[in-house]
């Protein structure tokens, strides 16, 4: 167990590395056995920091840092990308915490500014996309969050579905913290 100490702030472009560390330390413990072997042993943090380069500057993007200035997660969000789900304007688009930082409160601090941005945009709904296998979607239904829809999609060539979980009011979101 971590010292469970975290500051929760806005990304900044030199956080490039933590976040890509993170994302590609979190999808090798959360998708083992659910997305090929192959493709978690390909991802690189090279490749994950060309993707954070881009997305950091949009804004939209928090981390949360350990006592010792360590990223050890992170949240990314914003207008709704798909189009598809009329009445959800906003999106949970990334949420990863290392391992050994998961079970202590931390995903629900960094929902909270993306929550806000949302809102300041004129949103109050929102919605989040999450792998079925995945155990974290046990964390939007604590969160309020409805199933709306299931999709299907590849990763590295293996179909999956996905769940979409639906907040009509984001406040209600907040109301379970």
């Amino acid at each position: 167990m971590h010292n469970q100490f975290v500051t929760i702030r806005k990304a900044v472009l030199s956080d490039k590395k933590g976040i890509a560390k993170v994302h590609v330390d979190s999808w090798k413990t959360t998708y083992a056995n659910i997305v090929t072997d192959e493709y978690l042993n390909n991802l690189s943090y090279e490749q994950r920091e060309k993707l954070w380069i881009n997305i950091i500057p949009k804004g939209g993007v928090y981390v949360a840092e350990n006592s010792e200035g360590e990223i050890v997660g992170f949240s990314s969000g914003g207008k709704e990308r798909s189009g598809e789900y009329s009445g959800f304007d906003g999106e949970l688009y990334a949420i990863y915490i290392l391992k050994e930082y998961q079970g202590q409160g931390i995903g629900k601090l960094l929902i909270n500014p993306i929550i806000d941005e949302i809102k300041a945009m004129g949103f109050n709904s929102m919605l989040v996309f999450v792998i079925e296998d995945n155990s974290s979607r046990h964390f939007y239904e604590a969160l309020g969050g409805e199933k709306i829809d299931t999709v299907e999609v590849e990763i590295g060539g293996k179909k999956l579905s996905e769940l979409v979980y639906g907040w009509k009011d984001i406040n209600q979101c907040y109301s379970i913290f």
